[in-house]
């Protein structure tokens, strides 16, 4: 597998990351492959179907309900 060198990484960014890496109770180097392997997965294109699912999931968490805005759209057109 190939290696990755990232230079100049801030000392605050770092412990952040050892903290991490110490809560998962993984090393610093199993931790940022965990991060870059979740970021990679994250930036996959993806269908509007599977944004638009995935933003009305997000949404729903928060406890309230959002109706379909299409009723409301195609009765504003109609006045």
């Amino acid at each position: 597998m190939p290696d990755v060198l990232v230079r100049d990484v801030p000392e605050q960014t770092l412990d952040a990351l050892r903290q991490r890496a110490k809560r998962n109770r993984r090393s610093l180097q199993q931790e940022l492959l965990r991060v870059l392997e979740a970021t990679a997965v994250e930036t996959q294109p993806r269908s509007a179907g599977e944004i638009a699912a995935a933003i009305r999931a997000r949404l729903s968490q928060g406890g309230r309900s959002f109706g379909d805005s299409a009723d409301l759209v195609r009765e504003d057109r109609e006045r």
